[in-house]
């Protein structure tokens, strides 16, 4: 499975920004898959995952509230709407394949920086 996220970009704070990630590989609709995120100096953060089907997330206290994921098997993309989003969310996003919503991840994608000035 190969993963190609994209999306990120330069935002205001309150602003909002969707990113995606794209994977290719038949089996990745077999897969839980999840978005991490690592800002300069912190380590890598898991913020949140769905299942499979689709059918049950998981998000991290820090952007609960604020951001959903969601996926689309037909086009074999996961999603990250990021809504009112702060300073603080300014990481590099990375998408993954995970064995499970506790994050363990299997593959991972490149990243997309994602930006947010106050």
């Amino acid at each position: 499975v190969q993963l190609q996220a994209s999306g990120g970009g330069l935002v205001q704070a309150g602003d909002s920004l969707s990113l995606s990630c794209a994977a290719s590989g038949r089996f990745f609709h077999t897969y839980a898959a999840g978005w991490f995120r690592q800002a300069p100096g912190k380590e890598r953060e898991y913020v949140a995952g769905i299942t499979w089907s689709g059918g049950t997330t998981y998000y991290a206290d820090s952007v609960k509230g604020r951001v959903t994921i969601s996926r689309d098997s037909a086009k074999n993309t996961v999603y990250l709407q990021m809504n009112s989003l702060k300073p603080e969310d300014t990481a590099v996003y990375y998408c993954a394949v995970i064995y499970n919503l506790r994050g363990k991840p299997k593959y991972w994608g490149q990243g997309t920086l994602v930006t947010v000035s106050s």
